[in-house]
């Protein structure tokens, strides 16, 4: 069965609501908002005000995990700091891994069968997860699947997928192992909230960079719509598609990120382990 996964050109708070509200699905007791608070510097990511009517249609809260590299947000502290200086406080927040030890998620992986979040996960039973769909330096492209993998791993559980299995090789590690390993733990949060996670992916701003990234390009392509789905592999599947087809001259930057890091492997891999499919219906609502 094709997964479906509706798309606007229209990419605006109100539409962001309505294309969830399209998905007919209730996110059931305590739900954790994924978001990306936008590393210092970025110009890219974006900002809580665009997210405003979605989190607080799902009654919310706002979490985040520190990151593994040097930078504003790679302590509780300062990730904190962060969030006020980019105006999330309206929201509540729970960084996952501000406290230890880490809640260990074992997954039938083909890389990995282990993946490191932050305790704070215990907290909820569902997830919204909400991804700025754009390039990525290291995955090729940044989405949903990467929202669940790197985006929920504690920082020592960053650093354990990028390292395939030995953080010690953060950034040294075979490249598709990597990817690999981002589909892997993915499907470990998948399971833990027994499924109940729906996903909203925004292409606006799409720099080959990602919002981690301090100094990042601008925008090379132009901005193409929202889509919301319940199936993480089809609504990532369903934005390169529209990178791949959209008629912007200046796609080919985008493109070329993604295929010279192998991005669409991690869709592969994702689609392999069985917990989505690249078979997808897109149910235009304009």
């Amino acid at each position: 069965m094709k997964a479906k996964v509706y798309f606007t050109k229209d990419i605006t708070p109100e539409s962001v609501l309505r294309l969830y509200k399209a998905l007919g699905v209730n996110l059931p007791g305590k739900v954790a908002v994924k978001v990306h608070s936008g590393e210092p510097g970025n110009q890219n990511f974006l900002r809580p005000d665009f997210w405003r009517d979605m989190i607080n249609y799902v009654g919310g809260t706002v979490v985040e995990c520190n990151t593994a590299y040097a930078g504003k947000r790679n302590t509780t502290e300062a990730h904190l700091e962060t969030f006020h200086n980019h105006g999330w406080d309206e929201f509540p927040i729970e960084i996952l891994d501000a406290e230890g030890p880490d809640t260990i998620l074992e997954m039938k992986g083909n890389v990995i069968q282990k993946n490191y979040v932050g305790k704070g996960m215990a907290n909820y039973d569902s997830m919204l997860v909400l991804s700025h769909f754009k390039g990525h330096p290291m995955g090729g492209y940044g989405g949903a699947i990467k929202q669940l993998s790197i985006g929920c791993a504690s920082a020592f559980g960053k650093a354990y997928i990028h390292g395939a299995g030995e953080p010690d090789k953060l950034w040294t590690a075979d490249h598709d192992l990597f990817l690999e390993s981002m589909a892997d733990s993915a499907m470990s949060v998948i399971d833990f909230f027994k499924g109940n996670v729906a996903y909203i992916n925004v292409m606006k701003n799409m720099s080959v960079d990602c919002d981690c990234c301090a100094v990042a390009e601008d925008p090379c392509i132009k901005d193409i719509g929202v889509l919301a789905s319940l199936d993480p592999v089809a609504i990532d599947k369903a934005c390169v598609d529209l990178v791949y087809n959209c008629d912007d001259p200046k796609k080919g930057h985008l493109i070329e990120r993604i295929e010279s890091r192998n991005g669409t492997l991690t869709i592969d891999k994702a689609a392999a382990l069985g917990y989505g499919t690249k078979d997808y219906e897109l149910i235009c609502l304009d």
